[in-house]
């Protein structure tokens, strides 16, 4: 695992659109890609194609798509202009909307310039319109279709998804999945990839205690956050072999850089110090167990680097570990499977973790706030907090595409 101190990233001089993000997951919950969307309200929004370019201009950009898959709205006038031709086809799949124009002529022409981009490399997504007897002969083209939950009845999904599988060699991506009940139904179809917020929503509250190895982590949290003798801590750290043997990997990592291997558990605490210990042991809480989706060990380990790193733009440098503390912690209810004031009952924090957390007040609330509205849908929210914290687009813009990149590192 590579160091939690990475350089804070220089964001790009060019404005652009607020990015909103949303993951795309597996069958077994994990990321395998996000959508990105403009998230300006009105008429300002720019196209995905236009955002994607600005975003990938910056002089450092390089590695910013990560590992994962990024999924683009492309409007039909970006395949017409020549402005995707600009865009490396490497890990971008174009969203494709149907058209407006349904003759022959204007489907046979738009499907030239798909097939173009499809030769090119790229992998092409359409909604469910491609499945209208106008667009059939795009259908050949699909990676991917993508069935809106919200658009159409539930008594017809299975048929949807059966048209889908008999006609094509596409993936078919659920979107706007809510509920554990609609991933399992649409699962139960043969979809294997969901776009929704469904995987972080608490679930069983109060029916679930907290495992062995969590409670040993919140031992370590609650040790560290009173300055705990290190003797102390080693004491423990011994009482859990995967917790141990996690540590020693973490302190020998290239990362740290170090010219000899730590072996001895006292000398990895003195090494790493306090303060890198408590947000090692915040990052441990995210790790998937039991059935938890590693999307929500993802989505953690995303809001915490992108609270830091907005921390870091406006706040003194003692708040940015606390700030990291609070997005990692903001999932923690649906991490341990219960409310997240009890969760944190046994949990010695700063006062300004638990306000923020808990009571939606104090420095690090409005940070939470525009945090988790990169995963929403309400723009309003979105860019209202930023507007009120003083952060520019590009700020927000660069700290969210690096805390995408560093998840993937830390995942790595």
């Amino acid at each position: 695992m590579p160091s939690t101190e990475l350089p804070v990233p220089t964001a790009p001089t060019s404005e652009a659109g607020l990015i909103g993000r949303e993951a795309i997951v597996d069958r077994d919950r994990a990321v395998m890609g996000y959508e990105l969307f403009d998230r300006t309200p009105g008429p300002q929004a720019a196209s995905g194609i236009a955002l994607l370019l600005n975003l990938l201009s910056a002089p450092d950009a390089e590695g910013l798509l990560g590992r994962h898959t990024i999924f683009i709205r492309c409007e039909h006038e970006s395949l017409s202009n020549g402005d995707v031709e600009l865009v490396p086809p490497e890990r971008v799949v174009l969203m494709i909307p149907s058209l407006q124009d349904e003759s022959p002529a204007a489907v046979t022409a738009m499907r030239a310039l798909l097939a173009a981009q499809k030769e090119r490399g790229f992998r092409l997504a359409f909604d469910q319109g491609v499945l209208r007897k106008a667009f059939l002969d795009w259908l050949p083209l699909a990676s991917y279709v993508r069935l809106d939950l919200a658009h159409f009845a539930p008594q017809i999904g299975q048929s949807l998804v059966r048209l889908v599988l008999s006609n094509t060699k596409a993936q078919v991506i659920a979107q706007n999945v809510h509920t554990a009940e609609q991933q399992a139904q649409f699962a139960g179809y043969g979809i294997s990839l969901f776009q929704g917020h469904w995987f972080a929503r608490p679930t069983a509250l109060e029916a679930k205690g907290v495992r062995p190895s969590q409670a040993i982590v919140l031992q370590l949290i609650n040790l560290v956050r009173k300055q705990a003798d290190p003797i102390e801590i080693e004491e423990l750290l011994k009482r859990d072999p995967t917790l141990s043997f996690n540590l020693l990997r973490f302190i020998n990592s290239a990362g740290f850089g170090l010219s000899t291997e730590v072996t001895s558990f006292r000398h990895a605490v003195m090494i790493l110090g306090l303060n890198k210990l408590f947000r090692w042991a915040a990052m441990l809480m995210t790790t998937p167990q039991d059935g938890s989706a590693p999307a929500l060990g993802t989505t953690a380990v995303v809001r915490g680097r992108l609270m830091e790193l907005l921390a870091a733009e406006i706040m003194p440098p003692e708040e940015c570990d606390n700030a990291f503390v609070v997005g990692v912690f903001s999932l923690l209810d649906a991490m341990l499977g219960m409310p997240i004031a009890k969760a944190l009952e046994s949990l010695s924090l700063p006062q300004s973790v638990t306000d923020a957390l808990l009571h939606r007040r104090g420095p690090l609330a409005p940070l939470l706030t525009l945090t988790e509205a990169c995963e929403s849908e309400d723009d309003k929210v979105f860019a209202e907090t930023a507007i009120a914290l003083k952060l520019s687009n590009h700020q927000v813009n660069w700290a969210h595409l690096n805390a995408l990149a560093w998840a993937d590192d830390m995942a790595a």
